[in-house]
């Protein structure tokens, strides 16, 4: 029988993987590859992602590196944007190409009726190649060629058909601008597509272990978005264990798995953080108290900003600003015991968000959203 693997053993486990037990002195581009990439749809927040999990880490370390191509943000696991390096960028996307052939046919299939996706590739390609351009602006002058279908959906189909990054000052700390895409291949070049050559599945099950293991088949599937990942895993050198509703959960051989006691200091996580997405059984970050506190949250498009106390959720965090103050509200899901601990890392949060305010610290019983 495979040895069983406790629900606070899961969490150290991957708490140690995501650099959340302590912060590391690896170099940005390092962490975001080792965490497989982070979700980033919305343009800024998951700054305090990478402010989470390196030491000294500065906005304009990661700014710099989307300047200089090094990070890219593009559709991957899930469909969802994400940042990753330039390099996987270019390996995992034809692999997670059909994630977002799935929910781009499901959603636009039939507004794409009559269209020469071939044909749609390379005319979308050729445009992007001129000029980078928001989707409206995209799906305008597709419909030059396509008049009698929808425009959206003619952009959408680009998106699934040509890997496209979103580009620069978009993204950048501080900074905004239109929601803008070229191709990958023209934002990193030809020749750099030519000598990556395409993530395989058992290669991305590895990544994905390295930064969220142990897990379950049905685990890797939630985060990739990939299915019919058994046969994969089942054929690779791992370890097994059990948990304890009994499933059956797979390791790397030489993963490093911390002690339960191992201490797991406050965390303030931003709104999409991939630690709370990635597991098909969130149990072991995500506590009974923190799952009633998240229905709240179900039909407002927030995501809440989730508290980590003892390294599982406790509360949510917000920020407001007046008149060069700026406040981070802490709403507590259950009582918080080492409140002040909390306290002190806001306050150092604070300190990256608004370095140029005034700071205060508020305290509320109860989620920001009910």
């Amino acid at each position: 029988m495979d040895p069983l693997i406790s629900r606070r053993a899961l969490n150290r486990a991957t708490l140690d993987r995501q650099h959340l037990l302590r912060r590391t002195g690896l170099s940005v581009v390092e962490v975001v590859e080792r965490l497989g990439g982070l979700q980033a749809q919305t343009p800024h927040t998951w700054y305090v992602g990478l402010w989470n999990r390196v030491e000294g880490f500065a906005p304009d370390d990661a700014a710099a590196l989307l300047l200089s191509r090094e990070l890219v943000r593009i559709a991957l696991q899930r469909s969802t944007i994400h940042l990753v390096s330039g390099r996987d960028c270019l390996a995992m996307r034809p692999l997670l190409q059909q994630v977002t052939e799935r929910m781009t046919r499901t959603t636009f299939g039939k507004r794409l009726a009559g269209v020469d996706l071939d044909e749609l590739a390379a005319t979308g390609r050729a445009l992007l190649a001129e000029r980078p351009m928001t989707f409206a602006d995209l799906g305008r002058a597709l419909a030059e060629r396509w008049p009698d279908n929808d425009p959206h959906a003619l952009g959408q189909g680009v998106r699934w058909l040509v890997p496209l990054v979103q580009v620069p000052p978009r993204g950048l700390w501080g900074r905004s601008g239109p929601v803008a895409h070229t191709s990958a291949e023209s934002w990193l070049g030809a020749e750099a597509r030519r000598a990556t050559p395409p993530m395989t599945p058992a290669e991305l099950v590895r990544r994905y272990l390295a930064a969220f293991g142990p897990a379950s088949v049905m685990d890797v599937q939630t985060w990739s978005g990939l299915t019919r990942l058994g046969e994969v895993v089942e054929s690779m050198d791992l370890v097994r264990f059990r948990d304890d509703s009994g499933r059956t959960l797979y390791d790397l051989p030489d993963a490093v798995r911390p002690a339960e006691e191992a201490p797991a200091p406050p965390r303030l996580m931003y709104d999409f953080d991939n630690l709370f997405l990635s597991h098909a059984d969130r149990s072991r970050v995500i506590t009974e108290t923190g799952f009633a506190a998240l229905r709240g949250f179900m039909g407002t498009n927030v995501m809440p900003r989730a508290i980590l106390v003892d390294g599982v959720t406790a509360g949510d965090w917000t920020v407001t600003r007046t008149k060069g103050t700026s406040t981070l509200n802490l709403h507590q899901w259950e009582p918080i015991k080492a409140l002040d601990e909390v306290e002190e890392e806001a306050r150092r949060l604070l300190e990256f968000l608004a370095p140029g305010d005034k700071h205060e610290i508020s305290v509320f019983d109860g989620p920001s959203k009910s």
